[in-house]
């Protein structure tokens, strides 16, 4: 599975020079959690996470402690400038989900920006993963036969069952349809494995 399949697109885009609070609101508003940050000529300079974004935004409270509290002295960050992170890990639309997904296991985080050269066309998040892997095993099973009919019109037919996100084929499997049949029940988003089951007595 490609990134492309799975992504997030168009991307939800903030500015640098953005005041801390909008990006607050534009991250609240399309229930994401980080957002890609772009210079005045469109190009990505950093991206904005929630943690990011509440570093500094909150005082402590006076009634949890019985101490005095100080008031901090640090100015509060402003722009969004203030608070991204800049050093970005990207994606390409053709990069394998299963590298996209160690990067973010590596890089501890929750969704890598998608670019084509230095355009951004999309957000992969762990919610567009899960959101793949939530998909019945029926749905799944729709859109293989799909993918099937699409490429054999007129056969080879196929036996095809999905529990749990893995695809079982039967059928004429050795030949080269059915190396593309295998392909092609691959490439479905939500599809985790394909097994081959012989039917044959």
């Amino acid at each position: 599975m490609l990134v492309r399949e799975v992504m997030s697109s168009p991307a939800v885009t903030v500015r640098h020079d953005d005041p801390v609070r909008r990006a607050v609101r534009v991250l609240h508003g399309h229930d994401i959690t980080a957002a890609p940050v772009v210079d005045d000529e469109g190009r990505l300079v950093g991206v904005v996470s929630e943690l990011d974004l509440l570093r500094g935004e909150f005082e402590p409270d006076p009634r949890a402690t019985v101490r005095p509290v100080a008031a901090s002295a640090e100015p509060l960050p402003r722009r969004i400038m203030d608070v991204m992170t800049r050093d970005i890990v990207t994606v390409t639309g053709t990069t394998d989900v299963t590298v996209a997904i160690d990067l973010m296991v590596r890089q501890r985080v929750k969704s890598l920006p998608v670019v084509d050269g230095r355009r951004i066309v999309g957000m992969l998040s762990r919610r567009d993963l899960m959101a793949m892997l939530a998909r019945t095993d029926e749905d799944l099973r729709r859109a293989v036969e799909a993918a099937l009919r699409e490429q054999f019109p007129a056969g080879p037919g196929w036996g095809l069952a999905v529990h749990d996100g893995v695809a079982e084929l039967s059928g004429p499997l050795g030949d080269q349809a059915g190396h593309i049949a295998d392909v092609l029940a691959r490439t479905v988003p939500g599809i985790v494995r394909v097994r081959h089951v012989d039917r044959s007595p």
